[in-house]
């Protein structure tokens, strides 16, 4: 019964939470400080259920505490919520923040239903995901010293004008460079040294990535996205571990929504006005969307290497991909022939192509669903 359940709200933080609870039939908030430690937060939960008369409803929103709280309240038996905080409803005339009045706001809004929860991974699909991410950033801390050398040698005057750079001939090259200064030696070894050792552990990942990919929980779905033109398997396990649960979206447009692939408006009354997309939800797999989406500027055709990834994949399956790749190549097309920039039919593309990929995946749902009946 709504009378008898107790709502708590967490404003949540590194070190201490914020918390705000009200029991039932109870007019006065009841405001808490707890350290962020298991034993402590334990400890505040099962006073709090010993003295609620009812069900005991918790949430927080999405942040530094991620999902190990939510598991943790939930293992005692009691209800969590993790809250998306952009989606979170603000007045424009409040001018005052502190923790004590967010976790008071938090529990009222939660208390009226005006929240939004986030989907929260169970723990293996969320060590997938860190798995993909860490890939990510060694991919980034390679790409940041590669600059950093760069700039140093430009800086003294090396500069590699024989082709392109981090072939196999510029390495050699940069291996066979010798300074006068005996410092400034110590300084490019020192780069070069990092460098490898950031080539080293990238392709380390890289092994551990595929291991996961062709691991029985994510075999299946793997295969089904590589018969896109454009989607590899690194893009693939990265989507896949990202969304990790397609069926959450009732519709395309719900995906592309939460990817933030949709086009921002302003409108009042007469005033139609469009604005960029959004940029909201998931900016990872935005950002592979749309690297993949330039792949249909190209005429589509099948490539060996196409056809080698679509080896004993559902015929199913691969029909939805031609139909892809033959209307996103279409759609860029009209798009640059009707003055739109690069960029614009790109990111169009990409949203399209969301769509793609949800179709795919509900197809696959609903044939395991059919399957197991």
């Amino acid at each position: 019964m709504e009378n008898t359940i107790t709502y708590v709200a967490m404003d949540t933080h590194k070190k201490e939470h914020k918390v705000a609870l009200k029991y039932p039939c109870r007019q006065k908030i009841v405001r808490l400080i707890v350290r962020n430690s298991s034993s402590e937060i334990s400890k505040m939960i099962r006073k709090i259920v010993k003295t609620s008369p009812g069900e005991v409803r918790f949430c927080y929103e999405a942040g530094v505490c991620g999902f190990n709280l939510k598991r943790r309240i939930e293992s005692l038996g009691c209800k969590c919520a993790v809250i998306a905080p952009s989606l979170t409803p603000t007045k424009p005339g409040e001018r005052i923040k502190t923790d004590r009045r967010d976790a008071v706001r938090l529990l009222e809004m939660f208390k009226a239903g005006l929240l939004t929860e986030v989907h929260a991974p169970d723990p293996q699909q969320e060590a997938a995901r860190e798995l993909t991410r860490l890939r990510q950033t060694a991919r980034q801390n390679l790409m940041r010293i590669r600059h950093q050398l760069l700039k140093f040698l430009t800086r003294h005057g090396y500069i590699y004008t024989e082709g392109n750079h981090w072939t196999g001939k510029h390495l050699r090259w940069l291996r066979g460079l010798e300074f006068e200064e005996p410092l400034l030696q110590e300084v490019f070894d020192s780069y070069f040294t990092e460098m490898q050792h950031c080539m080293q552990r990238l392709d380390s990942m890289d092994k551990q990535v595929g291991h996961l990919a062709d691991s029985q929980a994510y075999k299946e779905m793997v295969g089904l996205l590589k018969c896109f033109h454009g989607i590899d398997t690194l893009t693939a396990i990265s989507i896949i571990t990202e969304v990790f649960d397609f069926g959450r979206f009732s519709s395309p447009r719900d995906l592309m929504s939460y990817l933030g692939l949709t086009p921002s408006e302003s409108s009042s009354g007469e005033k139609q006005k469009k604005g960029p997309i959004t940029k909201t939800g998931n900016k990872r797999v935005r950002r592979l969307l749309l690297e993949v989406s330039w792949h249909y500027r190209h005429p589509y055709h099948i490539s060996k290497v196409l056809k080698q990834r679509r080896k004993n994949q559902p015929q199913w399956a691969i029909d939805i991909a031609d139909r892809a790749g033959r209307r996103l190549r279409k759609r860029y097309w009209y798009l640059i022939h009707r003055g739109k920039m690069q960029c614009k039919a790109t990111t169009a593309v990409a949203r399209e192509m969301a769509g793609f990929i949800w179709s795919v995946f509900r197809e696959y749902q609903a044939r395991n669903t059919h399957k197991a009946a």
